[in-house]
């Protein structure tokens, strides 16, 4: 499948999540406010720390997924999950909370959308452990 190219402003929404006691940072990137995810930065730590750096190249590995049109749903599947179906890792974490953001029709369709934080002032969503 052909990757699909982005306009250069894109709506984008901007959320904090906890794993493994780091804290992360996520912004969700849209072509337009309706359209399906297509790109993900994540950060966690310090510049130039393992856990930064580890964020930042899964981001990328993920909105290169997205763009290429692989469903959210299937890359839960294929994250490493520990004997009670939670997510072992923070990528796990993070795919579990867009598809549940949506709620199960969302993880089935592949286009989740996290809740609007835009009415809360600019404030950024925090979500615990």
């Amino acid at each position: 499948m052909t990757r699909a190219s982005l306009p250069n402003r894109r709506a984008h929404e901007v959320f904090k999540f906890r794993h493994w006691g780091l804290s992360y940072i996520v912004g969700l990137g849209r072509a337009t406010e309706d359209a399906p995810i297509t790109e993900i930065f994540l950060n966690s730590g310090k510049s130039g720390e393992q856990a930064q750096t580890l964020a930042r190249d899964s981001a990328v590995l993920l909105s290169l997924a997205l763009q290429h049109g692989t469903p959210i749903a299937t890359m839960q599947k294929a994250i490493t999950r520990n004997a009670d179906g939670t997510p072992s890792g923070p990528i796990g974490q993070l795919l579990d909370i867009i598809a549940q953001a949506e709620g199960s029709a969302g993880a089935e369709t592949g286009q989740p959308r996290v809740p609007d934080n835009s009415g809360a002032g600019g404030a950024v969503a925090e979500l615990a452990d």
